[in-house]
């Protein structure tokens, strides 16, 4: 198995040749329609309508179950027929993997390995391999939560590795960083966000080089960044603190609005139909417009997400909490129509396909919610008898999911 490492200052950024990077980014990759390149998916929602996913689950569900070598929270991400997964093993958590599965079969493409260059102490429920990686449909990108980050092409070839742990020495906190990146339009937005140092940099994808540098309130947070389309369709990520929730340009990283009513630093917000669902003074419901701040629609005290983000499905707004209360609102006024109590604790964030809620509880009990009944029903229940933090991932007509130690394909297997 070829590994490749990183060690000592001078390897901090790695610059292959511009001609051979330009034809690499040329070359076209058949990418699926239904790709999962980031947390929660292609629209940061958690939502993959077209998605076909098994109602009734059981064992015979399961596609295939592969080994993973050591700790991950994050989630997989699939481009094409590719999966990718982080993890981190070591006493210390300081080796970083990247693994490339088969999409069809599971097997192994490749595995890459880097020693961490910052600090890899967390709390021993988030983990070194805490942040999902993330693909611009040209290469993809892992994050650490020892502030690591780096771009490999799709063969596992080192594009370019950044140390932001020695760039920002100061950057961390006693938990440990769980930030998930997202792509996009040639920049990569790594928020790194914690009670001394604490930043967001819009990194340039070719060469992992700061395009921007955002200085950010000084509280541990662990939330991540949400993309959405601004005025004439600019593309904008938001940043959400315990301050609240800010617009700022993708490309520039110009302050564009701000909502400084305060925000939770645990659940992220959720973009859908143009607006923004906030975990803020319970669950806040804004419009981005013009001006220099949105217009607030609604509040609810009653819609409270725990760890898991909130998800919107059609015309309903559904919240879970960390002991398994998942409440349902009514995207018009927030109001709440019914909650469902479900097997917990939770710490992952619900997806929805085919009209159905996809539950993952902490106790490896997958929990599969139709909620076009009155009050929601569970109507089957898969237990896959481990440990599982992260948010699963939706494509190829599957559920994926991992633990510390497995990776799960749940759903249709492919021909391939």
């Amino acid at each position: 198995m070829k590994v490749s490492s990183v060690a000592g200052p001078s390897s901090r950024i790695c610059r292959p040749a511009r001609l051979a990077l330009a034809l690499a980014c040329a070359l076209s990759l058949n990418l699926a329609a239904d790709d999962w390149r980031q947390w929660r998916g292609p629209l940061g929602n958690g939502v993959a309508p077209e998605a076909k996913l098994p109602a009734k689950l059981d064992a015979q569900s399961i596609a295939w179950a592969i080994d993973l070598p050591g700790r991950g929270l994050s989630s997989p991400i699939i481009v094409g027929e590719r999966v990718f997964v982080t993890a981190t093993t070591g006493v210390k958590q300081d080796r970083l993997h990247v693994l490339c599965f088969n999409l069809g079969t599971g097997a192994l493409r490749w595995e890459r390995q880097f020693w961490a260059t910052g600090r890899t102490m967390t709390h021993e429920k988030i983990g070194g391999a805490a942040p999902t990686p993330a693909s611009d449909g040209q290469r993809v990108y892992a994050f650490y939560s020892s502030n690591d980050c780096l771009a490999l092409d799709f063969d596992g070839n080192l594009v370019w590795f950044r140390g932001l742990g020695r760039d920002y020495p100061n950057a961390s906190n006693s938990l440990g960083m769980s930030s998930s990146l997202v792509a996009a339009d040639g920049v990569v937005v790594a928020q790194v966000e914690n009670d001394s140092e604490s930043f967001t940099a819009g990194l340039d994808a070719l060469t992992g080089e700061n395009r921007w540098k955002l200085d950010r309130p000084k509280k541990a947070n662990w939330t991540s960044p949400t993309l959405l389309q601004g005025a004439a369709g600019k593309p904008l990520v938001a940043l959400q603190s315990s301050k609240g929730l800010v617009g700022v340009d993708l490309v520039s990283g110009a302050v564009v609005w701000n909502y400084s009513e305060g925000a939770s630093t645990v659940p992220s917000t959720t973009v859908s139909d143009g607006k923004l669902y906030v975990p803020s003074n319970g669950l806040t419901v804004l419009e981005p417009g013009t001006g220099a701040a949105p217009k607030q629609l609604w509040r609810s005290a009653q819609l409270r997400p725990g760890t898991a983000s909130p998800l919107v499905l059609g015309s309903r707004v559904f919240t879970l909490n960390d002991g398994g209360i998942l409440s349902c609102g009514d995207i018009a006024d927030g109001k709440r129509l019914w909650q469902l109590r479900l097997k917990g604790p939770f710490s992952s964030t619900p997806l929805a396909a085919g009209g159905l809620l996809y539950c993952v509880s902490e106790k490896g009990v997958v929990q599969v919610v139709d909620p076009a009944k009155p009050e929601g029903e569970v109507v089957s229940e898969l237990d896959l008898g481990q440990e599982i933090l992260g948010t699963p991932a939706i494509a190829g007509g599957s559920l994926f999911i991992r633990s510390d130690r497995k990776l799960w394909r749940i759903g249709r297997a492919s021909s391939l």
